[in-house]
């Protein structure tokens, strides 16, 4: 028994040691953003393996390039059947001096692990 959990565990896992589809990551596939004035308007899409309820993407982050969180927006429930899927986030401040952001999606397993999103912000003149 222990032996086949070994192999499945194992087979799980690509060869740069992450994890596959079973504990998959949740993506951000497309990010388009508005604003002015160091106030904004983020439409994400996020791609993600979504199983139901025991796993899905549960929020997305948009943060500076070190880790500062301007706007987290969550997701209240799986999206089985509506993939990708978009959602926004609406008033979303950014200090002055910022010009661009990353914005990455969390899977309620797996956490934050997928793709990110680098996003130059619009001109704010």
């Amino acid at each position: 028994m222990l032996l086949m959990l070994a192999f499945l565990l194992a087979a799980c896992a690509t060869s740069d040691g992450e994890a596959s589809g079973l504990t998959g990551c949740a993506d951000v596939v497309g990010v388009d953003v508005a604003g002015a004035d160091g106030t904004y308007r983020f439409d994400v899409t996020v791609a993600s393996p979504d199983t139901g309820w025991d796993k899905y993407a549960d929020e997305w982050q948009v943060r500076s390039l070190d880790g500062a969180v301007f706007g987290t927006r969550a997701l209240a429930h799986p999206h089985v059947d509506e993939q990708p899927f978009t959602r926004s986030l609406t008033a979303v401040a950014v200090p002055d001096g910022i010009t661009e952001v990353e914005v990455a999606a969390r899977d309620s397993v797996a956490g934050y692990c997928g793709a990110t999103s680098i996003v130059n912000l619009p001109d704010r003149s």
